[in-house]
């Protein structure tokens, strides 16, 4: 059954997953670095636990660290205990010798995220597929990262708020209502109803795509807490289509005030738009 995959977290298990199934080292795993921290966000141990998520050191002190200092390739030492790089590292003393492979996670700007690696207390035979492997799927969670990021940022500005005059603003919902874009809309709303003191607020759904249960929940939970907070909703831009959804799904507007345009809910208010 093919899987879908929302997320770099999603991801990031699946390909760890996969890499463990074909690679038979002892302990695979994707660590998060701020340059500080060295945070394991997904391990998968054979035999030996050397690792558990959550596990957090001092950058400086990881092999991790010697994973990005080496730049965008992989690093490769066969024996902890011989490498003039890790021979005295208190992490090499701790595992008793062994091998590491790891090559960063990068954004697309070049931003380092972490890594993805490998470690064994005892001597591996790294071989070439072994390589091509670690890099081919650092570079799709490299780009799975750049997703992440584009789609954050689109989310984001989904749902911006235009402030019409004192006390009145307008949010065009525009796409689709997912449940972590419904959450970024609400709070965003709340936030910006708050700093712009709003008496009046224009829900605009001329541009909403899709209109299901999930969504119709999402919109009646904003309209329901900007009453809450005393700010008054219009909505406007109710397409035939979705307000049958509504109808057939048993959900009805009740007391909420219903326009069928900006202007029109403009002018409820009591503003009048007139030609230059």
């Amino acid at each position: 059954m093919i899987q879908s995959i929302r997320n770099f977290n999603e991801a990031a298990e699946i390909i760890l997953v996969f890499m463990n199934s074909i690679i038979p080292i002892n302990t695979l795993f994707i660590a998060k670095n701020d340059k500080c921290y060295n945070q394991i966000e997904k391990v998968i141990n054979k035999e030996k636990v050397l690792l558990e998520l959550g596990d957090n050191l001092p950058f400086e002190e990881t092999l991790c660290k010697l994973s990005v200092d080496f730049g965008n390739q992989i690093l490769v030492i066969d024996d902890l205990e011989k490498s003039e790089l890790t021979r005295d590292m208190v992490v090499t003393q701790q595992l008793g010798g062994g091998s590491f492979i790891g090559i960063p996670i990068n954004y697309g700007t070049g931003e380092n995220y972490g890594t993805i690696c490998g470690l064994d207390t005892n001597q591996f035979d790294f071989k070439e597929e072994h390589l091509n492997l670690f890099t081919t799927m650092a570079s799709l969670l490299s780009y799975v990262l750049d997703l992440d990021r584009a789609n954050q940022e689109v989310e984001n500005l989904s749902a911006p708020m235009v402030s019409l005059t004192e006390g009145v603003a307008v949010v065009p919902i525009i796409g689709t209502i997912t449940p972590k874009r419904a959450e970024i809309i609400i709070q965003s709303t709340l936030q910006n109803s708050k700093r712009l003191s709003l008496k009046f607020l224009i829900v605009d759904l001329s541009g909403l795509e899709r209109v299901d249960e999930e969504a119709i929940r999402h919109l009646m939970n904003l309209v329901s807490i900007l009453k809450i907070i005393g700010v008054k909703p219009i909505l406007t831009g109710i397409q035939p289509r979705h307000a049958k959804t509504m109808v057939d799904n048993r959900h009805t507007l009740g007391e909420i005030l219903v326009k069928n345009s900006l202007q029109s809910a403009l002018s409820h208010i009591g503003f009048m738009l007139v030609p230059n």
